[in-house]
């Protein structure tokens, strides 16, 4: 054990991440999200060691109060490291032009909002723009395929182990973010701009999330939200302010909704790249698009 604590000691046993909830989701047909493709293989048990380990603390509701910036789902507590497990995204030099548009849009509707992940409020300068385009729009965006949590190191290699059992056979596909949503965190102290996946990729994601779904329950983790809606986060602002979101968001999305109220176009599409998993400050390639 000494070894394998010796093995991390260089890795932050911390990390902050904003912990997402989802506003009530309307019923889906069975049809929208199709049956995955190949089973995968169950997973056997971890170590009942590795379940509780000696004075591992649980998961608590916590907040930061005072950060602007970053929000805590749970506190620090030595030897914890906080673990998510995501698709990165990355938004096409194409469409990014219309999105910051719409982003400064919204800013100027809607006071306080800032980039998520970057320190850069949105009501910037005519001047910045191309800042916000390239800078802030140009980097990595993430899909959550679980939720954040605290784990003790004990528990590191077989989680990352069982995640790439899961995960390892994927077929390549592409994901289309069609739909401007706003979801609040749980604790409904910040409200996020987000653009939602409710056609190409869904099946595929929905399909992953319950495979990390498998890995979390076997670590005696808390499972991800019923009824997941993929989606990358691009904004927040502090407070639960859906309703002033939504007057923008409504409007916005009149340009992607045909006659018959149905969406009929993207904010963007792009190629699932892969899933990661982020353990403190440290991050683990789960698997890689086949075509990588």
């Amino acid at each position: 054990m000494e070894a394998l604590r010796a093995s991390y000691a260089d890795s932050d046993s911390d990390a902050d991440y904003d912990s997402e909830s989802f506003p009530v989701a309307p019923s889906r047909n069975s049809d929208d999200v199709n049956a995955s493709s190949q089973p995968s293989l169950p997973l056997p048990p971890p170590p009942l060691s590795l379940l509780n380990p000696p004075n591992c603390a649980g998961i608590i509701g916590y907040e930061q109060a005072g950060e602007a910036s970053r929000i805590r789902s749970f506190p620090h507590i030595e030897g914890n490291y906080a673990l998510h497990v995501y698709i990165p995204v990355y938004i096409p030099p194409a469409p990014r032009k219309e999105i910051t548009q719409f982003l400064t849009k919204v800013a100027a509707c809607v006071p306080g909002i800032h980039v998520v992940d970057v320190d850069m409020p949105l009501n910037t300068p005519c001047g910045d723009l191309g800042k916000l385009e390239q800078v802030a729009l140009g980097r990595e965006f993430h899909i959550s395929l679980g939720r954040t949590v605290p784990i003790r190191i004990h528990q590191i290699d077989t989680i990352v182990a069982m995640l790439r059992q899961k995960l390892q056979s994927r077929k390549r596909y592409w994901i289309d973010f069609s739909k401007w949503e706003v979801f609040v965190n749980d604790d409904l102290t910040r409200t996020f701009l987000s653009i939602e996946v409710i056609k190409g990729g869904l099946a595929e994601i929905t399909k992953q999330i319950n495979d990390v779904n498998e890995v979390y329950k076997l670590h005696n983790l808390p499972e991800f939200y019923k009824d997941p809606r993929p989606h990358i986060s691009l904004a927040w602002a502090l407070g639960d302010i859906r309703a002033s979101f939504r007057r923008v968001v409504d409007e916005e999305m009149k340009k992607y909704v045909n006659a018959y109220g149905f969406v009929h176009k993207s904010v963007f599409t792009c190629r699932f790249g892969g899933i990661k998993c982020k353990i403190g400050n440290k991050t683990y390639d789960i698997c890689r698009s086949p075509e990588d």
